[in-house]
């Protein structure tokens, strides 16, 4: 085994692992709207309605919900930030996450013995190779942009931050991308290419490699190229790629399409 594939299986692992946290995404088991009205929601207790300034949940003493450490008695309300993880409400050995995205508010219920982590048996990918380790050179922007992408939930838009462009040659053929801000740090790269929605995700995947050295320089591992949760579950909201983000050669290297 090579260093590049050893060094590989150690991230792989790790990124397996994250994946089986009990609360991580493949515990989601539902994705529910929330309306301006009182609503309950079937197998969690309480009400649950939208406001203009967040989702107001009224539950009493022994429905057993808990909120930042303290049992839920009456009416709380939760302010999630668009684009961000959302505020968290226990419910027993599960958690629900109120989210913001766009306009609108969510309730995403993870459980951890949900069919899609109990069953998981690993992320299929491509087989590891140097030829997909390339160098490249980011030129940022004179000074970052908040831009518009759609979502895999029609009628979504995320604001990603774009700060600048990241240009490099895959099989003798030149590229560029649309950078992101990472989080927390260094860059994102969104992108789809021929592989996608054939043997890869159809929503594109994502690249995160560190901050670029003082000359714009990066060293692009496409071995580590990887899924989005929405290719894992029907309950997420990912954010699709910058329309310009297509890359004009096939990368076969990084996740492949899960089962």
């Amino acid at each position: 085994m090579t260093t590049t594939e050893l060094d590989w299986t150690t991230w792989h692992a790790e990124r397996e692992e994250q994946l089986r946290l009990p609360h991580g995404w493949l515990s989601l088991t539902a994705l529910e709207w929330v309306p301006e009205e009182p609503t309950s929601y079937p197998g969690l207790p309480g009400t649950w309605r939208a406001t203009g300034a967040g989702v107001e949940l009224t539950a009493a003493a022994a429905d057993g919900l808990v909120v930042g450490g303290a049992p839920v008695d009456g009416t709380v309300l939760l302010e999630p930030t668009d684009g961000l993880p959302g505020e968290l409400v226990q419910v027993g050995d599960r958690t629900v996450e109120v989210a913001r995205r766009t306009n609108a508010y969510a309730l995403r219920v993870r459980d951890p013995q949900a069919p899609t982590r109990t069953a998981f048996t690993g992320v299929p990918t491509f087989p590891v190779e140097d030829r997909w380790i390339v160098d490249a050179r980011f030129t940022p922007y004179p000074s970052p942009r908040r831009i518009t992408v759609g979502a895999v939930v029609e009628g979504l838009n995320h604001f990603p931050t774009a700060v600048g462009t990241v240009r490099f040659t895959l099989d003798g053929v030149p590229q560029e991308l649309v950078a992101l801000a990472g989080k927390p740090d260094g860059l994102s790269l969104h992108f789809r290419d021929a592989t996608s929605g054939v043997s890869t995700y159809g929503g594109g995947r994502i690249l995160k490699v560190g901050e670029p050295g003082p000359d714009g320089h990066l060293r692009l591992d496409l071995n580590r190229v990887v899924n989005l949760p929405c290719a894992f579950t029907a309950f997420a909201t990912c954010p699709l790629p910058p329309a310009e983000n297509t890359l004009t050669v096939p990368v076969a290297a990084g996740e492949r399409l899960p089962a």
